[in-house]
Formats: structure tokens, sequence, C-alpha cells
């Protein structure tokens, strides 16, 4: 009799089992309350912003991943020249007004060229396209301060491997490079009051809020 039992029970065991395989919701019978809820993202935002907080996971990298998906980084040169033609003026642009929305960050300018030409040469040539992209976005109001470095990669960096010439080596990349020391402290806790004041000013007409603060607060169209 005791046998028959243990059997009927280890029966009925095998069949839960086979059941929570096959049939949708009941692997939550075997666990904790929520968990067929919970799809793996819950919490997620919390987590990224504690470890932004922390220091865990950089603010500058995150910051540098948003510039590059809501504006052109790059912009291209013609051969031998770091003239900033007209194409790059309107990129240039886009760079500069995102850049007024977080005064507190700073940002690099990365100088490139092509594979023709001795390498030194190319070294200054990047770093005179750096510093020509530099040059504009200051015109644009941004401040000098801000851009912490020009920086030529000449052409040890080429996008496509030509000794050729090619215009999608002749470029310069903006990227963010951290804060301004004046603002020592924005991981403590104040990261969702720049993204307020960011949405406030977003809903200013241009013809009246070109800039955020200080110096590079105009009026201009």
């Amino acid at each position: 009799m005791r046998l028959t039992k243990l059997f009927v029970a280890l029966t009925a065991t095998t069949a839960i089992v086979s059941c929570s395989d096959g049939m949708p919701g009941a692997r939550s019978f075997f666990l904790e309350a929520g968990a067929v809820v919970d799809s793996g993202e819950f919490g997620n935002a919390t987590m990224n912003n504690t470890l932004v907080q922390s220091g865990d996971r950089e603010y500058t990298v995150n910051l540098n991943r948003r510039f590059s998906d809501e504006v052109q980084t790059t912009v291209n040169f013609e051969f031998n020249s770091a003239t900033i033609d007209g194409a790059a003026q309107a990129i240039l642009r886009q760079q500069a007004d995102w850049i007024r929305q977080f005064p507190e960050v700073r940002f690099k300018v990365f100088g490139h060229t092509d594979l023709v030409g001795p390498n030194a040469y190319n070294q200054s040539l990047g770093m005179r396209r750096a510093q020509a992209v530099v040059s504009f976005l200051v015109a644009q109001g941004i401040s000098r301060d801000r851009l912490e470095a020009v920086v030529s990669f000449g052409e040890t960096q080429p996008l496509i491997v030509t000794e050729g010439r090619e215009r999608a080596n002749r470029r310069t990349v903006t990227e963010v490079s951290g804060f301004v020391e004046a603002y020592p402290g924005e991981l403590n806790g104040k990261y969702a009051e720049i993204i307020f004041r960011e949405y406030i000013n977003s809903g200013v007409p241009r013809t009246t809020l070109t800039g955020i603060s200080g110096s590079e607060l105009s009026t201009s169209n």
C-alpha cells in the first residue's frame, strides 16, 4: 500500500513538471510571485541611474552615445584643405546647438587625414582641421574653455584603408570628453535637473533663446 502511494505521488509530480514545460504560465507554480511578469528588464532604469551615480558607468560615455545618435559628429574636408565648406558648416551648427544644452560638459575635436602624403605633414594637417572646427564652434557661441583640446591622429586611423585620396578619411570627429571644473559634482544627483532644464528650454522659440546660460545666452536667429 505504501509503495502504491509513493508511485502515485511520483506520477503526479512528473505530470506537473511535464505540464510546466508545455503549458503557458505553468512555470509560475514553481517560481516566486511575480516572476512571470518580470521579463528580466524590470528596474533597468533604476539600475542605470545607480551605476551612473556610483561611477560604475561613465556619464560621459552615455552622453557621448546620445550625442552621436542625435547629431552628426563628423565633418569632411577637401583634399589638402582645412577649409570648412557649406555642408560642414551646417553639421557644426547642429553640433553647437546640441552642445549649448549641456554647459557642464567639455568636448574634444579629433583631426584626421587620408594616407596621401608624408605622415608628419598629415599630422599637422589633421591638427589644422581640428583647430578650424574649434574656431567655428567658438564663433557659434561655445566657450573655448569647453573645447578641451584639439587632437590630430593624422593618417593613423583611416576609415577606408587606401593609398589614394579618400574623402571619408579627411575628417574631424567631435566627442564628449568630460566636465568643466566649475561642475565637479554633476554625477551627484543632478542629472535629472539638467534634463529638466533641457526639456523646459526646448519649448522656447529659437528666436528668443539659442543659448542656455552665462556668456552662451543670446537672442539671435
